[in-house]
């Protein structure tokens, strides 16, 4: 089973920028998107997204956040944001049950230049923790996609320079911590604990991209005990249309 995560910056802008192409050559069972920036009548999907259940949450506000889930397989349940209202306007927690697992698609708020947003961030990120820990008492979770921060400075190609900048404040990278310890795995950094230089984010300023100045920020986690089902976990930065390339991870 394939799963794919990507930050698309605009679904309708990356439409034309070869996304059809990309979900048809790589055919995930399911797809999560963030940032689509977009509600579902204002996106017109083509017939190489044949075959997908389409699942949305959108921000309140039009044109900013939100998320979607494209998936082969019809889940048991599905549910948007939280369930708590400080939250939930901004489109950013989609999650859906199957049968061996809950999949939960996050576009994590990013604290904002000068840490201005930092303090919402953290209660943030407490909420999503608890979300997602509670979820996992019932089922095994597997949660994806921006998570507007990288974790140690073998996930950034600048450390010493980014220290306290949004995304690699001490703060920020030590609540990505507690999420992790609170049960799961980030399962790219599991399989290859020494991979270097593998990022999935880069800034559109000063050629970032092309000489691989990047941040890894996007993510699979899974429960713990589902770890052992996966059989891989993937960065495909040479898929380009946003400035995030997409991660996946292939589960046996």
């Amino acid at each position: 089973m394939k799963l794919i995560s990507w930050n698309v910056n605009g679904l309708r802008a990356v439409m034309g920028k070869g996304f059809p192409e990309f979900v048809a050559a790589e055919r995930p069972d399911i797809l999560c998107l963030q940032e689509t920036k977009a509600r579902p009548e204002q996106v017109e999907l083509p017939l190489e997204l044949g075959g997908y259940r389409a699942f949305w949450n959108s921000a309140e506000k039009p044109g900013y956040s939100g998320v979607a889930v494209f998936s082969r397989e019809m889940p048991l349940n599905v549910s948007c944001g939280m369930d708590l209202p400080e939250h939930d306007r901004e489109g950013r927690v989609l999650t859906l049950e199957y049968a061996d697992f809950i999949l939960v698609n996050v576009y994590t708020p990013n604290a904002q230049d000068e840490l201005r947003r930092l303090d919402y961030r953290l209660e943030w990120d407490a909420a999503f923790r608890g979300h997602v820990a509670t979820l996992a008492e019932r089922k095994p979770v597997v949660f994806c996609g921006d998570l507007n921060v990288a974790h140690q400075e073998i996930d950034i190609a600048r450390p010493k320079e980014n220290r306290r900048n949004p995304g690699f404040s001490d703060e920020e990278r030590g609540s990505f911590g507690k999420l992790l310890d609170a049960g799961f795995a980030d399962t790219f950094r599991r399989l290859h604990p020494e991979t270097a230089q593998a990022y999935s984010w880069w800034s559109y300023r000063a050629g970032a991209r092309q000489r691989n100045i990047g941040w890894r920020i996007d993510y699979f986690g899974v429960s713990e005990r589902f770890m052992p089902r996966v059989a891989e976990a993937s960065i495909l930065p040479h898929v380009h249309g946003s400035d995030h390339c997409p991660v996946a991870i292939a589960l046996s």
